[in-house]
């Protein structure tokens, strides 16, 4: 009989009483620390939270903390003093507390801060306002006025009408300085050759907007299978777009042909005739100063040189001659009177592709809206700019 125990073979004979054996196990550990309890976390309710830590009660007492809160208020006040000491402080105040506008003896209107007139930061000479506008010194007075600071002067984004007036009055003196310098003596015979330099960077920087004009980049024919109860995109463009051509070709460029820029469905805007590009370049070089930079801030604005050629010829003080021989002599004042093409719209006019997107799948909010109202405020800009009394 043979029998095993612990893993050794032993031999014990058949005759033998049979043995007894006790065996142990042991219990072999994977570790050497010690076996322990596990200890289950005790499930808790949901509940409000725990309130804020207090501070530890100050050592010193009340009296000793009160004094160090004083102390450090008198230190901030020393500060603030010697920050506003430093070079530069003084763009942080208003050192004006009144604002109007007073009217020269040639009639021209300059906006008064207190006792100092609001300068051209150009030439650093008062920024005269034609005495025909004094809408627009009214609007400049009122934006410095709702400044609260000299550094916000620095920003043109907060002085826009500040900005396009500077700009109109370096125009003006620049094309009067050029005018004077020009002028061939009574004896001569040549005639004048000048060129003022921003008149030249505003009419090469309009040119362009003529191939690219948003009121002439129309969209492509609807599909075949589109819902023939809803307007297109393109006839809306169209509907809107052939009143302003119309108006422009029969009043203003005789003669002129404008073409679609986008109408095929290509990518790529087709030029205008060069003789449309001609007849608009020398339109362009006889407006006025002011007229041409509310022209500008207009088609910059609105991506279309039509519509802000459009504006301009309902609200441009040098084109008054024109609406009243298309108003019939200006003694039309019925009903049958037309409605003046304005702010609104041109910003229709301009929007239109967005505003028929937006119907569709809605605005996107601080986006869509701010730049409907954006718009609208810089087309505003530009007709105080080309405006004035003899409308």
């Amino acid at each position: 009989m043979i029998c095993t125990v612990a893993g050794h073979y032993c031999k014990v004979p058949s005759t033998a009483r049979p043995l007894q054996l006790v065996v142990t196990y042991t219990r072999r550990h994977l570790h050497a620390s010690p076996a322990g309890a596990a200890n289950p976390v005790s499930v808790t309710r949901p509940g409000p939270p725990p309130k804020a830590p207090l501070p530890a009660a100050s050592q010193y007492g009340e009296h000793v903390d009160r004094r160090r809160r004083q102390a450090e208020l008198i230190k901030k006040a020393q500060d603030k003093r010697t920050e506003a000491a430093k070079p530069g402080s003084a763009l942080k105040k208003r050192f004006w507390t009144d604002v109007h506008v007073q009217t020269e003896q040639d009639g021209a209107h300059i906006v008064q801060l207190d006792t100092r007139p609001v300068r051209n930061p150009m030439t650093k000479s008062p920024l005269r306002i034609p005495s025909s506008k004094p809408q627009l010194a009214t609007a400049i007075a009122l934006e410095w006025d709702l400044i609260t600071s000299a550094q916000q002067a620095l920003r043109a984004h907060l002085i826009p009408l500040t900005s396009i007036a500077s700009r109109a009055y370096d125009l003006a003196l620049q094309d009067a300085a050029a005018a004077a310098k020009s002028a061939p003596p009574p004896e001569s015979t040549t005639p004048p050759q000048s060129s003022t330099t921003i008149r030249d960077d505003i009419i090469k920087t309009l040119l362009p907007y003529l191939d690219t004009d948003t009121l002439l980049c129309w969209a492509p024919p609807p599909p075949k299978d589109a819902d023939p109860t809803l307007p297109s995109l393109r006839a809306l463009q169209i509907h809107t777009a052939e009143p302003i051509i119309s108006y422009l070709t029969s009043s203003i460029w005789p003669g002129v042909h404008l073409d679609p820029g986008l109408d095929s469905g290509s990518i790529i805007p087709a030029q205008q005739p060069a003789e449309t590009r001609d007849i608009v370049r020398g339109w362009l070089a006889g407006l006025g100063a002011w007229e041409l930079v509310g022209l500008e801030r207009a088609v910059l604005a609105g991506k279309s040189l039509c519509v802000g050629a459009r504006l301009l010829c309902e609200w441009g003080e040098s084109f008054a001659d024109v609406r009243g021989a298309l108003s019939g002599g200006g003694g039309n004042t019925g009903p049958q009177q037309p409605k003046r093409f304005g702010i609104e719209e041109a910003a229709t006019a301009c929007s239109l592709e967005v505003a028929w997107q937006t119907g569709r799948w809605g605005e996107v909010e601080d986006t869509h809206d701010v730049e409907k109202e954006d718009l609208r405020r810089q087309f505003g800009s530009a007709v105080l700019v080309m405006s004035g009394t003899t409308l």
